[in-house]
Order: structure tokens, then C-alpha cells, then sequence
């Protein structure tokens, strides 16, 4: 992996504009936090949690924007999974988070290792992305992975569009951090990221609203077609399972 790239405000002002020289960053294992005046209706104050980065594009999940009564649980009965034994002490209601605008009705499974499942990825030491049903029949049970985020769908840019995207200023970026992936509240997970680069992202301009105005404004399911339409080439053979 090559050297990760941290910016703080200053100092990606002053990286950003060297445009005579090539961008080269490794952001996979990082958050991509939106900037306050990025409108998207999908992207609008989002952490996007970046998976995979390479030569041939990006693809990552997001991670705090919560489906509309959709939780793990229904996943799995619409599955017909059942958890056996049950573990009553581990939470079924949490939501599921819509991942991007591409392939909404298929599964991501964020989670701690380990990575022994059909169709997985490795991110890093310590985060994996199961595509697989295998790491579903887990859930509940004591063989579930420590942490879990279970998506719907994911993002993906072409080659040169994510670079292009962060100096364009749409984009902060952050090396990732497991409590705001996993523990940090939904609401709070926006401003969370920002902190880890030392920005009070509320005090940016362009800030308007309050943060359940931003993030518990639930998401329906929706098919639709979006600009960010790339996916890595790797990507490709890692096959998310159906929610259909």
C-alpha cells in the first residue's frame, strides 16, 4: 500500500493545488466525508467507508445513512435465515445502512475478522467485506463477528474520478477509525469522521440544518441510475448475495 493520504484543511489546500503533479493516494481503509456543500441526495453529509482503491477505480459502502425500517433482522427473515443457537445477547434491530446507489438490492457485510467466509475481502488488519450468505447464517450466533454493519448497495468511481472528486473539494479524507465504522451513533458519525483530521466540519460554511435533519432522514430503496458508475476490476469477482 502506498503512503495514505491524511489532509487537514490546510494542508490538502496546499497539496491540491500542486496541479502540475500527479495525485497518487491509497485511500482503501479510509473515510471519504463529505464536504457540507456536496448536494447529492444519496452523498449529502455522508462517510463513505472506501473498500477497495486501485489503478482502475474505488468502491465503498456508506456507512450513516440508515435504510427505512430495515434491520438485520428483516434481512434475515427475508432470507429465511434463521440464528441457531441464538445469542439473545446480540442486538438484531440495528439498521441497515443503504451503501451507494448501485446494486440496492444486494448485500455488503462490513465486520471484524475473521475472514474464513465464501467471498471475502480483506481490507485490513482489522476489517473485512463479506459478500457471501455464509457470514449472514452467523448473525445472532456466537460465531458472529465481533462487529458487523450490514449494507444494501455500494459506490464506486471510474479511475481518475474519485481523485478528481477530492480536488474538486467535494471530499475530506480520514484513515478509518472502528468505533465510528461500528459503535460511534449514526447522527454522529459525520461530524465523528471529521474530527479524526482535527475539522468541526458543523462550523464549515454551507452547514445548514440540524444533525437529525441530516442523517435519520431514512432512505427508501431505490433503483436508479448514477454518475458513479465505475467499479475495480478486482471488485468484479467478489459476488454480493441477493435481498430479493
Amino acid at each position: 500500500m502506498t503512503a495514505p493520504f491524511f489532509p487537514r484543511i490546510l494542508g490538502a489546500v496546499a497539496f491540491l493545488n500542486q496541479e502540475t503533479e500527479p495525485l497518487t493516494m491509497n485511500l482503501q481503509h479510509h473515510f471519504l466525508i463529505a464536504m457540507p456543500a456536496l448536494q447529492d441526495p444519496i452523498f449529502r453529509r455522508s462517510v463513505v467507508y472506501i473498500c477497495e482503491h486501485n489503478t482502475n477505480g474505488a468502491m465503498g459502502i456508506i456507512v450513516n445513512k440508515p435504510l427505512e425500517n430495515l434491520k438485520i433482522e428483516g434481512i434475515l427473515e427475508k432470507l429465511k435465515i434463521t440464528p441457531e443457537p441464538r445469542d439473545e445477547s446480540i442486538r438484531l434491530d440495528k439498521p441497515v445502512m443503504l451503501g451507494g446507489p448501485l446494486a440496492e438490492d444486494r448485500g455488503f457485510i462490513l465486520h471484524t475478522p475473521p475472514s474464513n467466509f465464501a467471498s471475502s475481502i480483506r481490507i485490513s488488519d482489522n476489517t473485512v467485506m463479506t459478500t457471501s450468505r455464509d457470514v449472514l447464517e452467523t448473525l445472532g450466533t456466537d460465531k458472529q463477528p465481533s462487529d458487523v454493519l450490514v449494507a444494501l448497495g455500494y459506490a464506486s468511481w471510474e479511475k481518475g474520478q474519485l481523485e478528481q472528486e477530492i480536488l474538486d473539494n467535494a471530499w475530506l479524507t480520514a484513515p478509518a477509525d472502528l468505533n465510528i465504522l461500528f459503535k460511534t451513533p449514526i447522527a454522529d458519525r459525520w461530524r465523528e469522521a471529521a474530527k479524526l483530521i482535527g475539522v468541526d466540519i458543523l462550523t464549515m460554511p454551507g452547514v445548514q440544518g440540524t444533525p437529525d435533519e441530516w442523517n435519520l432522514t431514512r432512505l427508501r430503496l431505490r433503483h436508479q441510475k448514477h454518475w458513479r458508475s465505475g467499479r475495480p476490476t478486482h471488485y468484479r469477482h467478489c459476488s454480493p448475495f441477493a435481498c430479493n
